[in-house]
């Protein structure tokens, strides 16, 4: 509901940049901008290894700069449009995107200071197994959809061991609107 949207978009207004993976942009089809509340549009950052997404995209739209983060898998006539739409597209070296490199190039190479990363589970996974986070929030919203391919929070190949784990501290809880949100710190091994 607007309270919850209120309070993501707050913190939207605060960060550098703003990231989801391409099957986000594929699926939701987000904007990524300020609406909710006052402050400035994040640089919308997409790490998609093989730069296939639409160019129809919200993400393409001009109320932000979009900066697609790929390899040299990338159609070079979709990178040409992007980079015609006025966004920037970046070429990293292999096949699949390192995000520990990626994460070290934002912050010396572009002064990428703060980063909200509002997903997909195969983004999250690569960020919480690579120690890449520095906390969690959650918005949880009051309804039940099940099913086996229902999206879920963070993908991947899961930690093995229990000793690998992420372990979390919770920093507040409280609601907004119906919507519980609780903000968790991640407790340094």
């Amino acid at each position: 509901d607007e309270e919850a949207y209120k309070y993501l978009h707050q913190i939207r207004a605060k960060v550098d940049a703003i990231m989801v993976g391409c099957e986000t942009v594929r699926t939701d089809n987000p904007s990524l901008t300020v609406r909710y509340a006052q402050g400035k549009n994040p640089i919308r950052i997409i790490p998609c290894g093989s730069g296939n997404i639409p160019l129809n995209a919200n993400i393409f739209s001009k109320d932000a700069e979009t900066w697609i983060l790929t390899t040299k898998k990338i159609n070079p006539e979709v990178k040409k449009a992007i980079e015609e739409k006025g966004h920037k597209v970046f070429i990293f070296e292999g096949d699949k995107l390192d995000f520990v490199k990626i994460w070290k190039w934002l912050r010396k190479e572009k002064g990428i200071k703060s980063i909200l990363v509002e997903g997909g589970a195969f983004v999250n996974w690569q960020l919480i197994k690579n120690k890449l986070v520095d906390e969690i929030r959650l918005i949880h919203i009051p309804v039940i959809v099940g099913g086996s391919d229902i999206p879920t929070l963070v993908g991947g190949e899961g930690f093995k061991e229990l000793t690998k784990v992420v372990h979390l501290r919770l920093r507040a809880h409280f609601t907004r609107g119906r919507q519980l949100i609780t903000e968790w710190e991640i407790l340094k091994s």
